[in-house]
């Protein structure tokens, strides 16, 4: 059997996942509720990192710490073979997580009242970080068509050459659509941000979660003499499975913009990663890490090959486009006619299936669903049963 068929109980481990589905779809009994919403994997975690936490817990003490030099190497070294990115060791700053990793750079780079472009449907936290900091968030839909999204490159012109418009939270590879995006939509991008003085944040956490040999091309790679134009987040946490480890990366390749950056986490008091974090990522961005996605990767694409045959021969009204990257499925079911609450309704009550609703990543979501299925593959099938289910009875 593979390991990855392995299914683990996750249930009263403190996972949001599992344990929060009662608060979070406001349903009192949850005990045959398959949840298939947040966006961590139902898989154990690689054995090279078990191993490594295991031996540093081996040394009873666990005081002060701070980032290795063999981490940070181990990090540059995987970039650049996976990505072709090469990066200087001192370009990296680490933080607890993307989501405040991105709540720091819009704290250093913009005031109270600048403004911060969107491209939704994105993933949440970029309407509601800026918020909580007293930032205006322009929103700038992508173009839609028969679940293919395109950037409109006219609009976002024009809202970035706005004199208050300092930041683009860009996220590629795209939560929730899956799409990597292409080496000319990157250009075009910096071409417009250099243009009018806008600092590029690019999310990258799903960067190694590549499908169907897909490659991924961050965009700091093709920024050639702009490159100081883009600060790049990226994590193991989605790659590994070990969002509660609590690690992420900021590349920053501009020696001014890290001396911002230094000084925001000083005024909060921000202490490095701690003991775990800093043993962790060695550990992940090794040969046996690697070897460990390389398995990982075409199991996704099997489970997303299985649901969209299965859904959609078996409710024709139902599209999905196979995403390119990431473990998650954005689910088009606007031809049932049905409106979102019935929809959530349906997959609660009936099938017993927990997905995130479309409008969680914006008005632009509305006739969506965001499944995740980073899950083994016996879980994934009860998941197409369910679904199936919910939108047939």
């Amino acid at each position: 059997m593979n390991h990855l068929d392995h299914i683990e109980n996750r249930i009263q481990t403190n996972s949001i996942k599992w344990d929060k589905i009662s608060p979070v779809f406001h349903l009192e009994d949850t005990s045959d509720i398959l949840p298939m919403w947040i966006a961590d994997m139902d898989f154990a975690a690689p054995k090279v990192l078990i191993e490594a936490l295991e031996k540093r817990l081996n040394h009873p003490i666990f005081g002060y710490s701070y980032e290795s030099d063999t981490s940070t190497n181990a990090f540059t070294s995987w970039v650049e073979r996976r990505h072709g990115l090469s990066i200087q060791p001192n370009w990296v700053l680490y933080h607890q997580g993307v989501v405040p990793a991105i709540a720091s750079i819009i704290e250093t780079f913009t005031t109270e009242n600048d403004a911060v472009i969107i491209t939704p449907p994105v993933y949440s936290p970029f309407f509601h970080v800026p918020k909580r900091l007293n930032r205006t968030v322009k929103e700038c839909p992508l173009i839609e068509k028969d679940g293919i999204y395109t950037f409109d490159f006219e609009k976002f012109d024009h809202i970035s050459s706005a004199d208050h418009v300092k930041l683009f939270i860009f996220c590629h590879p795209h939560n929730p659509g899956g799409i990597e995006w292409p080496e000319e939509v990157l250009l075009e991008i910096i071409r417009i941000c250099n243009k009018n003085d806008v600092l590029i944040l690019s999310d990258e956490i799903h960067a190694d979660l590549m499908l169907d040999g897909n490659k991924h091309t961050p965009i700091q790679k093709i920024a050639g003499p702009l490159q100081n134009q883009v600060i790049t987040c990226m994590a193991p946490t989605k790659t590994f499975n070990i969002a509660g480890i609590q690690v992420a990366m900021m590349i920053v390749p501009d020696d001014q913009k890290r001396r911002k950056l230094k000084k925001n986490a000083n005024m909060h008091a921000q202490m490095g990663l701690n003991i775990f974090a800093t043993t962790a990522v060695e550990a992940v961005y090794s040969a046996e890490g690697e070897f460990w996605l390389e398995e990982l990767l075409p199991y996704l694409s099997a489970n997303m090959d299985l649901v969209i045959e299965k859904i959609t021969n078996a409710i024709p009204e139902i599209k999905i486009h196979k995403s390119q990257a990431t473990y998650l499925l954005w689910i088009d079911y606007r031809d049932t006619g049905l409106k979102e609450n019935e929809v959530m309704e349906r997959l609660l009550k009936v099938g017993r299936l927990a997905l995130e609703p479309g409008t969680k990543f914006g008005e632009q979501g509305n006739g969506f669903l965001r499944m995740n299925v980073a899950c083994p593959r016996e879980m994934v099938l009860d998941g197409i049963n369910r679904f199936i289910k919910a939108f047939t009875k």
